[in-house]
């Protein structure tokens, strides 16, 4: 059973045990894994050698600096021996599921973030393992064992610090931070290791003075509210250790969406709108197969400098064929024209989501 904080004379808060479990390099790890002529170099998987950008970076190859979202171009230029891998993510997806089917031998209340990455709350455990740490432990050999991939965790009393943890010391880490531990631990932690805290917040901190979770816990409401609006609640939050929000099992799809980046850029309405027709098809199909429909479709552009643009339309009923979702997207195409500059890329992407089926249309939460 849970256990509560403090004296049994009163309820009292009950102290959740929480698990993230974060896959290491997984996109790189399943292709050296495929492949054993790639294990031990730097590989980089998504784009081409000179074209698209980096989904994936083996260790090796961030050896080197190359991080995910990094232009092809630029990682090649920083490391000459690099090795790009096109993506599989039928593969990818389907390696996910076994790890997802690991999680559900030891809890239900299972909240993924990607294919790679998930939080747990075992604060009751299926297995009944007296810790959160021996379930976390479990967990790793077993996927290890089913799978041959590595998984990193971070155990602690909310998602917040066992998100921190599984990051700790990756790669193939296991580390815990106790309730004892959690305040401490954070005022040493730099800004930048702050989840929620992306590049743009992080130099805004360190202009402000904030380098450290110390740093951040010394700023009143007042001042955060004034800096940060209305993020600062939850800064405030976690610079003390606390972090209130649950693991939410069945996150619902927010919106189905599909993209390439081009051999050549191209500012020719026809040849976009060609190459829009299969992500046309990929996103419709999803759609389909999710039994979900769509109010807002989305139009997605990348030019030559790497600015983009996006336009949308957002419609009173649902999206009700292929043809439908077609016509809507290249209407959206021509509403750009005439372009700033030609493009890289091109996406389109459904959201404003509804279940389909027997029961009709129905709005999907969005969970956060």
């Amino acid at each position: 059973m849970p256990h509560p904080i403090g004296s049994s004379d009163a309820p009292l808060p009950v102290v959740r045990k929480i698990i993230h479990i974060d896959m290491d390099a997984f996109y790189a790890s399943v292709e050296q894994r495929a492949d054993p002529s790639l294990r031990g170099k730097p590989i980089a998987v998504g784009g081409s050698r000179e074209r698209g950008v980096v989904m994936a970076a083996s260790y090796e190859a961030r050896a080197f600096g190359i991080r995910s979202a990094m232009p092809s171009a630029t990682a090649r230029r920083l490391c000459a021996d690099l090795v790009f891998v096109r993506p599989r993510f039928e593969v990818y997806k389907a390696i996910s599921a076994e790890i997802r089917a690991v999680f559900e031998e030891h809890t239900p209340i299972i909240e993924p973030v990607a294919l790679d990455e998930a939080y747990l709350d075992v604060t009751e455990n299926r297995k009944r393992l007296p810790t959160a740490t021996e379930v976390a432990r479990d967990i790793r050999a077993t996927i290890l064992a089913r799978t041959g991939l590595v998984a990193s965790a971070g155990v602690s009393y909310n998602k917040f610090l066992a998100k921190v943890a599984s990051d700790h010391k990756k790669p193939d880490a296991l580390f815990v931070i106790t309730p004892a531990m959690g305040p401490g631990f954070v005022e040493t932690l730099a800004i930048g290791r702050f989840h929620g805290v992306g590049p743009v917040t992080e130099a805004k901190m360190k202009r402000l003075g904030i380098h450290t979770g110390g740093d951040l816990k010394a700023r009143s409401l007042e001042d955060l509210r004034a800096a940060f609006g209305s993020a600062a609640e939850y800064y405030h939050r976690v610079a003390r250790g606390i972090d209130e929000r649950p693991v939410r099992a069945h996150r619902e799809r927010k919106s189905i969406g599909a993209e390439t980046t081009f051999a050549e850029d191209t500012a020719e309405f026809a040849a976009l709108a060609e190459r829009l027709q299969p992500l046309i098809d990929k996103v419709w199909t999803t759609a389909r197969a999710k039994e979900v429909s769509a109010r807002t479709v989305t139009l997605k552009l990348k030019f030559s400098d790497f600015a983009q643009i996006t336009r949308a339309r957002s419609l009173g009923a649902p999206v009700l064929d292929r043809t439908a979702l077609a016509a809507i997207s290249l209407g959206l195409l021509r509403d750009a024209f005439p372009l700033r500059r030609s493009v890289r890329l091109i996406g389109v992407a459904l959201s404003s989501l509804e279940l389909t089926g027997d029961q009709g249309p129905r709005q999907l939460g969005l969970a956060v």
